[in-house]
């Protein structure tokens, strides 16, 4: 998907996978400042709360939700590297949405309470949520949701993930964060309750397998389902912006960006987008 996007910018970047754990990450990114080649980094799971406190600055959003899922490399005059921690994910999932045609002030549920979770609060939050409503397994463990929630001035309620599939059609829309196939028990109650959720949307930000149970589960009670590779596609448009800069590159041009939302769809076998239709999130 990157490297499209980089090779019909004429760029000549690389873009590969590194597969590091935890304990490895400090190390990597020493290297990184070593080498003064990079510009740029995209970070995954379980790196991206590690990666705060590494990063030279961070960017408000990235600040306010503790998690790094970009981090932009400078290179000043004498060879020393700026890393500097972004977040797109909250563009990623704040885009997908807009384009599913969610409007502003939904009522919202989010299924899950890890990093993602508190990315879907900050798009929520641009949309300008009227209720947010974040079903979890173990309230001591997501009570971190609640203080980034205040942060972002999002009015968010905690309530447990047991009862939450009797509780789905009450929402405009839902954002499931568990990992793949973690919500396959809540969609076969919500299979068996036969509830209806008419115009609803459901975004599952689990891609792998896909359709997704809890997917299949939503559209055949008539709602409109958004894949995670959606997400995917969106927050890596706002990554390739931020390195596009970061590598000598310049802003992106309205054209450039249709361009590679383009050719980034073609590469994961997304429908193409057209080129002149923007709502990317700042």
């Amino acid at each position: 998907m990157h490297n499209a996007a980089y090779t019909v910018l004429g760029a000549p970047f690389a873009y590969t996978a590194y597969d590091l754990q935890v304990p490895q990450l400090a190390a990597f990114l020493d290297q990184v400042r070593t080498d003064g080649t990079w510009y740029g980094l995209s970070v995954t799971m379980p790196l991206k709360n590690a990666a705060v406190d590494l990063m030279d600055t961070l960017t408000p959003v990235a600040a306010a939700l503790g998690a790094v899922n970009t981090i932009v490399i400078t290179t000043d005059d004498a060879g020393h590297s700026h890393l500097l921690g972004d977040n797109t994910d909250v563009a990623g999932i704040f885009n997908s949405l807009r384009h599913a045609g969610l409007g502003e002030r939904p009522r919202a549920a989010i299924l899950g309470g890890g990093g993602t979770a508190v990315s879907a609060i900050a798009a929520l939050a641009h949309l300008h949520a009227v209720e947010i409503t974040v079903f979890v397994r173990n309230f001591a463990k997501a009570a971190g949701i609640l203080e980034v929630a205040a942060t972002l001035g999002a009015a968010v309620v905690l309530e447990s993930f047991d009862g939450a599939a009797a509780k789905l059609a009450g929402y405009d829309v839902v954002i499931s964060t568990l990992p793949p196939r973690g919500a396959d028990g809540l969609a076969a109650e919500f299979a068996t309750a036969g509830e209806a959720v008419a115009g609803a949307l459901l975004l599952d930000v689990a891609y792998d397998p896909w359709p997704s149970a809890l997917g299949q589960a939503w559209e055949g009670a008539g709602g409109t389902v958004v894949a995670g590779i959606e997400m995917l596609l969106y927050q890596g448009v706002e990554q390739v912006k931020l390195f596009s800069v970061a590598g000598g590159f310049g802003e992106l041009d309205t054209a450039q960006v249709g361009d590679v939302i383009n050719v980034m769809c073609d590469a994961i076998g997304v429908h193409r987008r057209d080129s002149h239709e923007q709502n990317m999130a700042g």
